[in-house]
């Protein structure tokens, strides 16, 4: 899949003097080829990379589960009426848990980390994982979107 130039604002916070390694290219170019295939186009979103403490905060006031998760998303749904873009909402990566779920994917941060993000817009596009059809419906779209993504980056690697 080829990146177009779409109009689209992403917002990345994390601590960067923390975590330099992480490629934020590979994580933003993660959430445009995901919303591409679902032709969003004029659309913001934000991504926070947190800890397990804040990540277990945020899924206690949220689900109710008082524990940490990998990744998080929260559906805005509004027009911001200066940029007149759709504010599609955030996605809470927890680096932490990306760390250690790399190890076990044998994948580098970065990739772990734009493997969530692909998660996380997903979720934000409206896919579910509650029934057996939509996660295999889901985990088909982001397997598809991660296996595109890795093969642009290991090709502009070269």
């Amino acid at each position: 899949m080829i990146l177009k130039n779409l109009k689209m604002t992403i917002n990345i916070n994390f601590d960067k003097k923390k975590f330099p390694e992480i490629n934020l290219q590979m994580v933003e170019a993660a959430i445009r080829m995901t919303l591409e295939s679902s032709n969003k186009q004029e659309v913001e979103i934000t991504l926070q990379l947190i800890g397990d403490e804040e990540m277990r905060q945020l899924n206690q006031v949220y689900r109710d589960i008082y524990k940490t998760t990998d990744v998080l998303s929260f559906n805005q749904d509004y027009v911001d009426p200066e940029t007149k873009r759709l504010y599609l909402g955030d996605i809470v990566i927890s680096i932490d848990q990306a760390q250690s779920q790399a190890q076990e994917h044998h994948l580098s941060l970065s990739e772990e980390c734009a493997f969530l993000a692909i998660h996380g817009t997903l979720h934000l596009l409206g896919f579910d994982h509650s029934s057996a059809a939509d996660k295999e419906e889901m985990w088909k779209k982001q397997d598809i979107i991660f296996k595109e993504l890795i093969l642009i980056f290991q090709e502009d690697s070269k």
